[in-house]
């Protein structure tokens, strides 16, 4: 394989409470890691909320499962599926934890914030973002808590505090999130690998690597 002059990118569609999106930022890791510390990649990550109309203060969860699946018993069937390939990547996940069902505004300006800030530390902070809310039962919606979690990322957490408090970020996230509607995505995850090849869905790392190669050939054959 020819070395790009320019590192791969890969933009990353997805929701922070979405447990697929999870999974989906595991394999895509296991993907990179397969592909060597040689291979540059810069991976972007771009805001879906699949719960826009959820009150900024989140809302209780079980009321959500009811709503969404008709109890949580019905909804504990549905995660099943989901543990098991959670825990094929490393993930125990712990729903029961989960007390609030957060809006997710203020946990993508959080991200979008560190991008521009410090673009080495985001994939972390994403991370740290999924574990709180899947293993913990972090309220990711909650201010001092992004606060907390930016803090632990390395970020500078004063600054974070400040811009979350200012509302910086809300229409940017709100526009980035209709471009992807617009784009015609309706689910996450969603990979799109230099600006070329899209990937629906948390997919097997083995298909993300067929695809990073595939992206690296058309634009080598430009």
């Amino acid at each position: 394989m020819s070395e790009l002059t320019e590192p791969m990118t890969i933009d990353v569609v997805s929701d922070v409470v979405c447990p697929w999106c999870y999974i989906g930022k595991r394999r895509l890791d296991a993907a990179l890691a397969e592909r060597g510390a040689g291979s540059k990649a810069v991976v972007r990550w771009h805001p879906f909320q699949l719960n826009p109309d959820l009150p900024l203060g989140g809302a209780d969860r079980r009321s959500y499962l009811e709503n969404k699946f008709g109890g949580p018993e019905r909804a504990q069937e549905i995660y099943a599926r989901v543990q098991a390939a959670g825990r094929e990547v490393g993930i125990w996940f712990e729903f029961e934890r989960i007390d609030r069902q957060p809006n997710t505004m203020n946990a993508h300006r959080l991200i979008a914030w560190a991008q521009a800030a410090r673009p080495s530390l985001v994939g972390d902070l994403v991370e740290r973002l999924f574990r709180a809310y899947f293993t913990q039962g972090v309220d990711i919606g909650n201010i001092d808590e992004l606060v907390r979690i930016a803090g632990e990322a390395r970020l500078d957490a004063f600054r974070a505090k400040s811009m979350l408090a200012a509302g910086e970020g809300r229409a940017a996230v709100a526009a980035a999130d209709q471009r992807a509607r617009t784009m015609g995505i309706g689910g996450v995850p969603f990979f799109i690998f230099n600006q070329r090849l899209a990937v629906s869905g948390a997919q097997p790392a083995k298909v993300l690597l067929e695809a990073m190669t595939q992206s690296e050939m058309a634009v080598n054959t430009r």
